[in-house]
C-alpha cells in the first residue's frame, strides 16, 4: 500500500533500524541553502570589492557549510538530549542579552550583538531559541487534564517578557514575535482559553507600559545628532552612545499610515528616512511577474541591507512575483509538514519542539516579507538562513536539527507499543504526558 506523504514513516520492523529523518523537511532545508547562495552572492553588491569580486559569497558560503554541519549533527541525536541542555542554553542566551544590553556593539543607534570568536552574535536570534526550547519543556512538564497548569502558564509568559525586557530597547519586531511565538506553543500545548486570554492582556498591559515609559523618557536629539549616533554608534563626543528608538519607530508608523502624506508613494520624494522601502518598492516592481533573473538587479546597489533586512526585496526582482511567492509557500510547506509531524507524536515535549522550532523559522520570515512588501512599518528583520548574518543562519540550522531529530527519534502513534514504551521510559518522570494535540 502507499505511505501516506503526510505520514511519518512508521518505525520498521526491527529495533536495530531506526526511522529516517523526515526527506520533506530535509528537502525544504536544502531548497533555502539553494536559493540562500543564489541571492545573496546577487544582494552584494555593495560589499564586492575589485580585488575579491567573491568574497561575500564564500564567507556566507563557509557560514552555510558551518550551519548544515550543525543541522547534519543534530538530525542524527535523539531529541531527548535538549532536556537537559535546556537550562544551559536558556542561561547563555540571558547572560548574552543582558551583556548586549549595556555592553554590546552598537548598530543603527542600538545595542544588538557582540563579537565571538569572529561571530557577531545577535542576542535576538539567541533569545528566540531560548523561549522556544523553555516554553517547550515548561509545558511538556506542566500538562494537566485539560490543559495546562497555572505555573507553567505563569512561567513561559514570565519568561518571555524577560526576554522582550532585553530585547525592548532593540526594537519592537523581535518582541512581538516571541510573544507570537509563546502564543503559538500556548495553543499547540493545550492551555485553556481563560489562561489565554490573561497572557495576550497581561503582554499587552506591560507592553503598553513599557512603551509609555519609552516616550516619556525620550531625549531631545537633534536630527543631525541622530543621524551621527546611528552611522558611527558615537556621539560628538566620540562617546558611545545610543539613540532613544520611541522617534524612530513613531515616524516609522507615521509613514507607513501615511500621516500627513497628500501624494501617493510612488510619486514621493527619496529621503534620508524613507529610502529603504522606496528602494525596496522599487525592486520589487522592476521584477514584475517573472524577474530580471539573479545578477541583473537594478536595485541591489542602491539598496541599503539588501544582503539582509531587504533581500526579500531582491528576490522578488530577481524572480517575480511568482518567485517570491513560491518562497513564501516553501516557509509555509514547513510550518504544514512540522503539523503534521506533530500531529502524530506519541508525547508532549517533541509536539511542542518540532512546532516551537516551525512557528519561530516561519513567523520571522512572515515579519520579514511584510515589512519588506510594506504590510508591515519599516523594522529590521532577517529571512531565515537567506540573510546575511551569522546569528541568524546558526540558530536557524539549529531549529532544522532539532525538527529532523523530532521527525527521526519521536515516537509516534503508529508505532508499537515496545517503541511508545521506550520512550516514555528515556524521559524525565513528569514530562511523560501524551501530545496535546490528539
Amino acid at each position: 500500500m502507499k505511505q501516506d506523504p503526510y505520514q511519518p514513516t512508521p518505525a520498521t520492523g526491527t529495533d536495530n533500524q531506526p526511522r529516517k529523518a523526515d526527506k520533506y523537511i530535509w528537502a525544504i532545508y536544502l531548497a533555502l541553502l539553494a536559493i540562500s547562495v543564489v541571492e545573496l552572492y546577487s544582494a552584494s553588491s555593495r560589499e564586492v570589492q575589485a580585488s575579491n569580486v567573491f568574497g561575500p559569497l564564500v564567507r556566507h558560503g563557509m557560514m552555510l557549510l558551518f550551519g548544515f554541519g550543525i543541522t547534519l549533527g543534530l538530525s542524527r541525536m535523539k531529541f531527548k538530549w535538549l532536556i537537559p541542555m535546556t537550562n544551559l542554553i536558556v542561561i547563555v542566551a540571558l547572560f548574552i542579552g543582558f551583556y548586549v544590553m549595556f555592553k554590546g556593539q552598537i548598530i543603527n543607534g542600538a545595542r544588538r550583538s557582540m563579537s565571538l570568536l569572529g561571530i557577531s552574535l545577535q542576542s535576538s536570534e539567541l533569545l528566540k531559541l531560548a523561549c522556544v526550547l523553555f516554553i517547550a519543556k515548561t509545558i511538556a512538564f506542566n500538562q494537566e487534564r485539560g490543559g495546562v497548569t497555572t505555573k507553567g502558564v505563569i512561567y513561559c509568559a514570565a519568561f518571555v517578557l524577560l526576554c522582550s525586557f532585553i530585547l525592548f530597547s532593540q526594537g519592537l519586531t523581535n518582541t512581538l514575535l516571541l510573544m507570537g511565538v509563546s502564543v503559538s506553543m500556548m495553543l499547540v500545548g493545550g492551555i485553556q482559553w481563560k489562561k489565554l486570554g490573561y497572557v495576550i492582556v497581561a503582554y499587552g498591559i506591560i507592553g503598553s507600559a513599557g512603551m509609555i515609559y519609552k516616550a516619556n523618557m525620550a531625549h531631545e536629539e537633534t536630527p543631525g545628532e541622530t543621524a551621527v549616533i546611528v552611522a558611527t554608534g558615537q556621539n560628538s563626543k566620540g562617546e558611545a552612545q545610543t539613540t532613544n528608538r520611541f522617534t524612530t519607530q513613531l515616524n516609522r508608523v507615521e509613514r507607513w499610515l501615511g500621516v500627513g502624506d497628500s501624494i501617493p508613494k510612488y510619486a514621493q520624494p527619496i529621503t534620508a528616512e524613507n529610502r529603504q522601502e522606496m528602494y525596496s518598492y522599487m525592486a520589487q516592481a522592476n521584477g514584475s511577474w517573472h524577474g530580471v533573473l539573479p545578477g541583473n538587479s537594478r536595485e541591489t546597489a542602491r539598496l541599503p541591507l539588501a544582503f539582509s533586512d531587504y533581500i526579500y526585496a531582491i528576490i522578488v526582482e530577481d524572480w517575480g512575483f511568482l518567485g517570491g511567492f513560491i518562497l513564501l509557500c516553501l516557509y509555509l510547506c514547513l510550518l504544514g509538514r512540522a503539523g503534521a509531524i506533530a500531529a502524530r507524536c506519541r508525547s508532549a515535549f517533541p509536539t511542542l519542539l518540532i512546532m516551537g522550532m516551525a512557528v519561530m523559522i516561519v513567523l520571522q520570515a512572515l515579519f520579514h516579507m511584510a515589512i519588506v512588501t510594506g504590510v508591515f512599518p519599516v523594522s529590521g528583520q532577517p529571512l531565515p538562513l537567506i540573510s546575511k548574518g551569522g546569528s541568524s543562519i546558526l540558530v536557524t540550522s539549529i531549529a532544522f536539527g532539532i525538527m529532523l531529530s523530532v521527525s527521526r527519534s519521536a515516537a509516534n502513534v503508529n508505532d508499537r507499543p515496545k517503541v511508545i514504551k521506550a520512550e516514555i521510559a528515556d524521559l524525565p518522570s513528569g514530562m511523560t504526558a501524551e501530545n496535546p494535540l490528539l
